[in-house]
């Protein structure tokens, strides 16, 4: 009887190295290192024309985010929602971050989003 099949590596479940990061944060537009040590996160900025679209976007971020079983921490302002990955459970960046970061930018209409602010 033959062996199974070895099932190709999840990167998700492991935390990227620095330079890892940095590599992957280029191919991210606008998002930015946030915090250092055991905070050290992603975080963009989005900016939007009116209240309930902010909230609108954050409801979005929540449904993916809930799809996805991975949850990142918002921080909601009149005209602008910040978004932060980090994945707790390898106790830092993981792959799992940058693609869930990539989707937020595919939520956000055309016109709304903008580099990160600082």
């Amino acid at each position: 009887m033959n062996a199974p099949a070895a099932k190709p590596q999840d990167n998700r479940g492991q935390a990227l190295s620095g330079p890892q990061v940095v590599a992957q944060l280029a191919s991210l537009d606008g998002w930015r290192l946030w915090g250092d040590g055991d905070t050290l996160a992603i975080e963009k900025t989005f900016r939007f024309v009116s209240y309930l679209h902010t909230l609108a976007f954050a409801n979005a971020v929540a449904y993916a985010a809930e799809q996805e079983d991975h949850h990142p921490d918002m921080l909601l302002a009149y005209r602008s929602c910040s978004v932060r990955w980090r994945s707790h459970d390898v106790a830092g960046i993981s792959h799992r971050d940058v693609r869930c970061a990539a989707l937020v930018d595919a939520l956000a209409a055309p016109g709304q989003s903008r580099s990160a602010i600082g």
